[in-house]
């Protein structure tokens, strides 16, 4: 699948990606914004922005307006904030791929931002906020970067805190816009049926006014640990929830695929090592999985699993026990063929649809020194040997690169550690 890079004179950068045999398009904006960026009284931020885009514009006044005009062409849109970035995007049936970029950029360049909005926005945003302490499951991952990144931008909720969301103004709004909002830092990408020159000359039209300004810099996460974490947060739950991590590769690393390999072998699937040693075999979880989450600066491998509080420690061993054994004895080549399959099908899949696509290479705009075609990946995923699995392996499993973060009524931390540290 080819695809067209165009940047304009204030920085911003198109990607446009032609499909053939699809009858939709989508179009996506992402923009250098996410907690990371944010000062401790902007907590939550960058996240509240993205609400408030939905809240109206001058054109198009209310969010009724906005979603009645998508709702019609039975469009998809959204948005989501991380905490390296905010993205943006609206899918559409081809023939209406105009109206979905009219109203997407509407809202990306004329948002109102009005303060009664923000007022009334920030009890929606409280009630998101308690729903995912409600869900163990999910916040587990915050307590864990929490754990990782402590004392960072890196390690808080993208969400923010209470205290922030009710005390934010408009001008906070304006001002975090000013800072972040601009042609460098924005990337747009079209994916699907479309006209490609018309297209371009839509965006360059309606974005090749924004100011060029700066791509914000983040302060770099340094990593310094020398022994197993724990991090608990004591909580009465039905399960202990739990990941255990390993600090791992940045984004582009040169290890990157052998360790996504890796993860895949582990929990990657329902064929993988821990998913038959610890659900199938001894009935310890639902669900267990290991995958790796990845920055700029740092990354990790983990696994998550939900199970009967009293089973956590041996649920525990057993993982780690997989650890030692992959990180001690090379993968045979049929199991090591199966991974590689498994990621090479999921990614023909996802290329048949248009915003899977986007997503693909706007993030790798975005965030890599260079756009790799998927045919490009599947070498590189195609190098990878049994020996780079095992040197991988023995370089990220290792006592002075575990965490584990608890959400249950565990209490035990000192027993825990002890488990920790005598596993490799």
């Amino acid at each position: 699948m080819n695809y067209k890079k165009t940047t304009l004179k204030n920085g911003l950068r198109i990607i446009t990606v032609p499909m053939q045999g699809t009858q939709t398009a989508t179009v996506m904006l992402m923009v250098n914004a996410g907690s990371r960026f944010e000062t401790e009284k902007q907590a939550g931020l960058s996240h509240f922005i993205e609400h408030m885009f939905f809240k109206g514009t001058k054109k198009r006044p209310t969010t009724q307006d906005i979603s009645e005009e998508l709702d019609a062409i039975g469009g998809e849109f959204n948005a989501f904030t991380s905490k390296d970035k905010t993205l943006y995007y609206a899918k559409a049936d081809s023939k209406h791929i105009g109206t979905a970029f009219d109203v997407l950029t509407d809202m990306f360049l004329n948002s109102k931002i009005e303060q009664k909005e923000i007022d009334k926005e920030s009890g929606t945003i409280l009630q998101e906020l308690s729903m995912y302490e409600d869900d163990p499951r999910r916040s587990v991952g915050d307590e864990l970067e929490k754990l990782l990144y402590k004392n960072s931008a890196l390690g808080r909720e993208i969400i923010g805190y209470k205290k922030t969301i009710q005390k934010f103004k408009r001008k906070d709004f304006i001002d975090y816009m000013r800072k972040h909002y601009n042609g460098a830092g924005t990337v747009v990408c079209v994916a699907g049926k479309f006209n490609e020159k018309e297209i371009i000359q839509k965006i360059k039209k309606y974005l090749g006014g924004m100011p060029k300004g700066k791509i914000s810099q983040f302060v770099k996460i340094s990593e310094k640990q020398k022994k197993p974490e724990v991090h608990i947060k004591f909580k009465k739950t039905d399960q202990t929830h739990f990941i255990l991590a390993n600090r791992a590769y940045k984004q582009e690393h040169k290890d990157r695929f052998a360790l996504s390999l890796l993860a895949i072998i582990l929990g990657g699937n329902m064929s993988s090592r821990l998913f038959t040693e610890v659900r199938e075999k001894r009935g310890l979880a639902y669900s267990v999985r290991t995958g790796v989450d990845t920055y700029q600066d740092c990354g990790y491998i983990s696994t998550q699993a939900g199970v009967d509080h009293k089973k956590l420690q041996e649920t525990i061993e057993v993982i780690l026990m997989e650890y030692k054994k992959i990180a001690t004895s090379e993968v045979g080549q049929k199991e090591l063929r199966k991974a590689k399959d498994f990621v090479k099908g999921k990614g023909v899949m996802e290329f048949e649809a248009s915003d899977e696509v986007a997503i693909f290479f706007i993030d790798q705009e975005f965030h890599k020194e260079k756009i790799l075609t998927l045919k490009e990946i599947f070498a590189k995923i195609d190098a990878v040997t049994p020996k780079d699995i095992l040197r991988v392996a023995k370089d990220v499993f290792r006592s002075e690169k575990l965490n584990l973060a608890i959400i249950g009524p565990q209490k035990n931390n000192a027993k825990i550690k002890k488990i920790l540290a005598g596993k490799f």
